[in-house]
């Protein structure tokens, strides 16, 4: 953490820690900075997840929508023109489950402070919850340089130290025992800014239940990846949101007992053998609704695990280090390869694939049942999973998974504001709301795979060069 946090004062210059100016490392990536915007002839998908209006003119003023209306309307004679005939725009997408780093091997994961902030806002996300954190401190740092203006990136909320029991699988995870020791976790870090908490795999009910209540004393919000405790439990504690759907819930699972993780492999070979019209998965659906749990969908991060369908962008490929690019390289050859049973050598077929459309489903029949649906893409896995790319990968996800595009950008965008309380500022485009707006070439709302061009992404009113933030961190996915 330490030279994590000395590196992210170098770069840019220690100028956030003293609350001076905006550094001029900034500007190299503005591509429009004026008082008056305006955005013509545009193509609008408001992200409420209505119909896409065509001919429509934005007008921007001081980081706030000022109008959207027909393009006949003429624009405000100071105004910087914009003409973006064949373009679209969109709200600035919220990332709800969006990691500040990545992983490094052998169960470590390395703090991405230089180049997972421009990704994400190259890629057309201007808020993420980092949903769980390796390095708060340095996180909290990254967000406040962000806010002073100090460095590129997103609106962050910035999630606490990940609340985890015995048994964790990485030494970067503190290990909470008792409820006590979870209250005044909690309490100490939302003390020190932070705003939202994630529960993880081996935490007990004890803990989660307390760090739950004194959160919400706090009137901060619990998520958690689980696997010691089922969703209907979680839910039955007060949990706000769980992360990554079906899954990763062990409640279906014939061997499971309290407060016990048990095996991956082994919960998700009796999941495949059920169906997700079954009774015990509906009422589960049922019940997170009724306790008004949303659920987060991480499809990229699962993605990859599925044989033969890894999207190998290029693009993805160029932001990697070389040693990332060959440990996820491998990583997913092997993934591959055939499974055999050690002592039989027969060929075992894998879960993934099956799980994979199960959790597609799930998150439909969720939705369909009123549930709340966020986005995320989650960084970690296998690897190969980037921000802002990775972002755009789940909104396509979304749609492969059965929703129309513009419902996608609206899980994409209104629902994550919706959950973070800050669907009156953000979330869809509307007189009166923060000027977070992305421009894209084309039409995502016929063909998803537009959401890719995403050419400048506005954050309060300020215009980003995306291509300009890409190359400006490529290769260093897996350094810094």
């Amino acid at each position: 953490m330490r030279n994590s946090l000395r590196l992210l004062c170098l770069l840019i210059g220690c100028n956030l820690c003293c609350g001076q100016t905006p550094s001029p490392s900034v500007r190299p990536f503005i591509k429009i900075d004026a008082p008056t915007v305006a955005l013509t002839h545009a193509r609008v998908i408001d992200g409420t997840g209505a119909p896409a209006r065509e001919d429509q003119t934005i007008v921007i003023s001081h980081g706030k929508i000022v109008s959207v209306s027909e393009a006949s309307v003429a624009p405000p004679k100071e105004a910087q023109i914009l003409d973006l005939k064949d373009y679209s725009v969109i709200p600035g997408l919220v990332g709800m489950h969006d990691h500040m780093f990545y992983p490094a091997g052998g169960a470590v994961f390395h703090e991405m402070a230089v180049s997972f902030p421009r990704l994400y806002l190259a890629g057309g996300v201007t808020t993420i919850r980092t949903t769980g954190s390796i390095e708060p401190y340095t996180d909290l740092l990254i967000k406040k340089g962000i806010d002073s203006g100090q460095t590129v990136g997103p609106h962050m909320h910035v999630t606490g130290p990940y609340l985890e029991g015995p048994g964790s699988f990485t030494p970067q995870m503190t290990e909470l025992k008792t409820p006590e020791e979870a209250v005044a976790t909690v309490n100490f870090w939302i003390d020190r800014g932070v705003d939202n908490f994630k529960a993880y795999n081996f935490v007990s009910r004890a803990v989660l239940g307390a760090a739950i209540q004194a959160a919400h004393k706090r009137g901060v919000k619990v998520t958690g990846h689980l696997c010691s405790i089922g969703f209907r439990e979680a839910a039955a504690l007060g949990i706000d949101n769980l992360e990554h759907g079906l899954d990763v819930d062990t409640e279906f699972y014939s061997g499971k007992k309290p407060d016990e993780c048990p095996d991956n492999d082994a919960v998700s070979e009796e999941l495949i053998k059920m169906k997700v019209s079954d009774a015990p998965i509906q009422e589960t659906i049922r019940d997170l609704v009724a306790h008004h749990v949303a659920l987060t969908s991480t499809l990229p991060v699962f993605e990859l695990f599925v044989p033969d369908r890894t999207p190998l962008q290029k693009r993805v490929l160029e932001a990697m280090s070389d040693y990332a690019k060959i440990q996820f390289l491998g990583n997913r050859v092997a993934l591959d390869l055939p499974r055999r049973d050690p002592k039989t050598g027969e060929v075992q077929p894998r879960a993934w694939g099956q799980a994979f459309k199960m959790d597609m489903e799930f998150e439909r029949d969720f939705v369909k049942a009123g549930g709340l649906l966020l986005a995320g893409l989650d960084p970690t896995g296998i690897g190969g999973v980037i921000p802002g790319f990775g972002d755009q990968r789940e909104v396509e996800l979304l749609v492969e998974e059965g929703f129309t595009p513009v419902e996608a950008i609206h899980i994409a965008s209104s629902n994550g504001a919706q959950y973070l309380g800050e669907l009156d500022r953000i979330g869809t485009i509307a007189a009166g709301k923060n000027a977070d707006l992305v421009v894209i070439k084309g039409n995502p709302a016929e063909k998803i795979s537009d959401i890719e061009n995403v050419e400048t992404v506005f954050k309060d009113g300020v215009g980003y060069d995306s291509a300009k933030l890409i190359e400006s961190v490529r290769g260093l996915v897996g350094i810094r």
